[in-house]
C-alpha cells in the first residue's frame, strides 16, 4: 500500500473502497475532541487509521449548523466504553466539534485490519449470491443480523415479493464463503 502525505490544505481524494463504520454523536470535553458511535463491536477500522472521511446526516432531523467537511485528519483516537473518542487538530474546540454533530465516518476499506481465516467483514459479505448444496440459488445476502453468539445472514430472493431468508452464519450451515466467486454456499433448503 502506497503511502500519501497530506500537507495542511490538501484535501485526499474520497476513496473508491470507502466503507461507513460510524457516526459522530457528539463533543466531548471542550476541547473539541468527538464521541464516535461505531458500527461494529470492535471497531479497528476506527482506531487504525487516521484519515476520516465525512458526509453528512443521511437521515432526517437536526442538521448540523455548518458544512461537513469530506475529510478528517485525526490526530488521537481511543475507545471509551462502546464509543470511540477522536481529537483532531483542526477541531480547537468544543464549537467546532458539536458542528459535526450527526456526521457519518468513512474508511478506506483498505486500512481494515485483516481478516484471519474464516472471519468476514460484513461489508464483503453484503451482496454476495447464496447457493445451497443442490445448486439452487437462494437469493442475495442484503444485510446481517447480529445475535450475540453468531450473525444471521438476510438473505433477498429474486423473485419479486418473495419473503427475505435468515440463515445462521455458523459451520453447521455455511459450506464455503467464496469472495472471488461472489457465492456462498449453505446447507439450506428452498423450503426452509
Amino acid at each position: 500500500m502506497a503511502l500519501t502525505v497530506v500537507t495542511p490544505g490538501d484535501t485526499p481524494v474520497w476513496p473508491s473502497d470507502a466503507v461507513e463504520v460510524g457516526r459522530i454523536l457528539d463533543a466531548h470535553g471542550v476541547r473539541g475532541d468527538l464521541k464516535v458511535q461505531p458500527f461494529a463491536a470492535e471497531p479497528e477500522a476506527l482506531l487504525g487509521t487516521r484519515r476520516w472521511f465525512l458526509r453528512p446526516p443521511a437521515t432526517p432531523g437536526p442538521q448540523p449548523v455548518g458544512a461537513i467537511p469530506s475529510f478528517l485528519q485525526v490526530a488521537q483516537v481511543r475507545r471509551q466504553g462502546d464509543l470511540v473518542v477522536a481529537s483532531s487538530q483542526s477541531l480547537t474546540d468544543r464549537n467546532a466539534a458539536e458542528a459535526l454533530r450527526g456526521a457519518r465516518v468513512f474508511v478506506s476499506r483498505a486500512s481494515f485490519p485483516t481478516a484471519g481465516t474464516g472471519e468476514y467483514y460484513w461489508v464483503d459479505l453484503i451482496g454476495l449470491a447464496v447457493v445451497n448444496r443442490q445448486g439452487e440459488a437462494l437469493g442475495s445476502v442484503v444485510g446481517l443480523l447480529p445475535t450475540g453468539p453468531h450473525c444471521v445472514l438476510r438473505i433477498q430472493p429474486a423473485e419479486p415479493d418473495a419473503e427475505e431468508r435468515l440463515v445462521p452464519f455458523v459451520d453447521a450451515f455455511v459450506d464455503d464463503v467464496d469472495q472471488a466467486a461472489g457465492r456462498i454456499t449453505v446447507d439450506w433448503g428452498l423450503d426452509y
